[in-house]
């Protein structure tokens, strides 16, 4: 049976269907930048914080907090976008969201202090926090559902690159000039796309429509979504660097942040006039794609977490070599991505799913079998390749499911959610690498170390080899006997974290042969009828 979502008489299309006034794919490039500046900024500024805070007079710990300050803002933002955006009307609020960002950008670039920059970041948290979600709405708008996988395409290469190549970035800008121009960047870009944005963006009618309905705000929603998000992406930002439930801090925080996000859930759902749709996951496809696309934000950082921090501490790598181990990657998406558009008019969207969720566990799987302390670039950069092709076949088709059964006007809660669930799943999935790394390594070296006495034969034996060889470099024999010992040391942490690299690709590959099950449950739609019309 089709699964639909009912929609008020206030807002309901009517009439011959709306066409933009402006060619669409010129209005699909134009909010695609918006989104591309956006998503760039969310990592561009992680290898800068020691940059930062050395020049703002801070610690390193304190600098953090331009990450996480600008995550909470921007996470409490995406889910009420499209509320907003009935509330000012959508190209108002587009627009708004550009001059928010691009402004606070110049401020952050100028910022005295860190006190000043940490409430800079707020400020552009929240202005980003509209642009990707108004720029995924307005792309399910301007084109018909048989060629919105094209334009998904194109905003998918923004959403999955940009934070491939924004650490490198981010590195290189900071190395050859200040890390004030990280920020700088986004100025002309900013000021291109508004320009752009003002002329061709509109809003269609049903949407103008909704406005006139009158807008009540729901002032307790508000607080709740604040308190909750806040509290869950601060815990997920300082949890393994405070020991989890350790720390009566992060313990207090989940306690908050599960009360106001489970009472926002009730709260939202009885709500005539809620900011956040929950209704929307009444709609079992919806609910199952908003689900796909947290494990597809959670896998997609996980991997680019590890990648380059395997490189560079393990195999001494610098930020610029890693960067470039990522690439290849990035390339690889950019063929890949029109490809599976032009896929999604021609086949159902749940079978494109199943063969992306596929092609990366078995991605996942290999790189347990790969990842090695003596792994080479070349093969590093192919293991990352393998790693980032089924992501193009995952993005695009799982963002078009979302819309089976949803009537147009809700694409604006639609986009909010879906994007929502994005940004909460790569947060979680930066935290649990964190955590998994730090906490299996640490076992493996209890394993690896009960071995490493005077009591294992194997030991002894090495040991000696090693401190004989050191001798004949011309050392004395207790420096030599001293110095294997520390030797050995150093090569037991180094495989103790290797495995813990291993373990934690094994739990993403574990975790996207379940989605693959799960994928065969969603809604076929016809690829030619459209997105939104379900057929089983």
């Amino acid at each position: 049976m089709p699964e639909t979502i009912e929609a008020t008489p206030v807002s309901a299309p009517r009439g011959e269907p709306w066409v933009p006034k402006f060619n669409p794919w010129l209005i699909a490039v134009v909010v695609a930048m918006a989104a591309f500046m956006e998503v760039l900024d969310t990592s561009i500024a992680n290898v800068a914080l020691p940059h930062m805070a050395g020049n703002l007079g801070a610690s390193n710990d304190q600098s953090t907090w331009v990450l996480t300050s600008y995550l909470v803002s921007n996470a409490i933002v995406l889910p009420i976008s499209g509320w907003l955006a009935g509330v000012f009307g959508r190209r108002r609020f587009f627009l708004t969201c550009i001059v928010l960002f691009t402004v606070s950008s110049l401020l952050c670039g100028a910022a005295p202090s860190l006190a000043a920059l940490i409430v800079f970041r707020v400020i552009q948290g929240a202005g980003g926090g509209g642009l990707q979600p108004m720029a995924q709405a307005i792309l399910a708008d301007v084109f018909p559902p048989e060629k919105r996988g094209m334009a998904f395409a194109l905003y998918g290469i923004t959403a999955v690159t940009a934070p491939t190549i924004g650490p490198t970035l981010g590195g290189w800008i900071t190395d050859n000039y200040s890390w004030r121009w990280i920020f700088y960047i986004n100025l002309p870009v900013g000021i291109l796309t508004l320009f752009l944005a003002a002329r061709l963006v509109e809003d269609p009618p049903w949407l103008k429509r909704a406005q006139t309905a009158g807008v009540r705000i729901d002032y307790m929603g508000i607080a709740l979504l604040a308190l909750g998000v806040g509290a869950l992406q601060v815990l997920l930002d300082k949890g393994q660097e405070d020991d989890w439930f350790g720390s009566n801090f992060i313990v207090t925080l989940i306690v908050v942040s599960a009360l106001c996000l489970i009472s926002l859930a009730i709260w939202e759902w009885f709500n005539p006039t809620p900011i956040i749709d929950v209704r929307l996951f009444k709609s079992f496809n919806f609910a199952m794609s908003n689900l796909m696309m947290f494990v597809l934000g959670l896998s997609l950082f996980s991997a680019l977490v590890m990648m380059p921090q395997f490189l560079q501490t393990l195999l001494g790598y610098t930020a610029e070599s890693a960067g470039l181990v990522l690439s290849g990657s990035g390339l690889v998406l950019l063929m890949e991505m029109p490809l599976v558009g032009i896929l999604t008019s021609k086949f159902p969207t749940k079978y494109i799913i199943c063969f992306g969720w596929i092609a990366l566990a078995l991605a996942m799987f290999y790189s347990t079998q790969r990842l090695d302390l003596s792994i080479d670039f070349r093969s590093a950069a192919w293991l990352r390749v393998a790693q980032g092709a089924g992501l193009g076949f995952l993005f695009v088709p799982i963002s078009l499911a979302c819309y089976i059964g949803i009537p147009p006007e809700k694409s604006n809660s639609v986009s909010g959610i879906i994007n929502f669930m994005r940004n909460i799943g790569s947060s979680v999935g930066t935290s649990m690498v964190t955590t998994l790394l730090a906490r299996r390594a640490q076992l493996h070296q209890s394993y690896l170390g009960a071995h490493a006495t005077n009591y294992d034969p194997a030991f002894r034996s090495q040991v000696n080899g090693l401190a004989q060889t050191l001798v004949h470099s011309g050392l004395s024999a207790p420096d030599a006997k001293v110095q294997a010992m520390g030797r050995i040391y150093q090569s037991l942490l180094g495989q103790s974290e290797a495995l813990a690299y291993i373990d934690t690709f094994m739990v993403l590959a574990i975790g996207a042969g379940m989605m693959f099950l799960l994928s065969f449950i969603l809604s076929r739609n016809d690829p030619t009828a459209g997105s939104r019309i379900a057929v089983e």
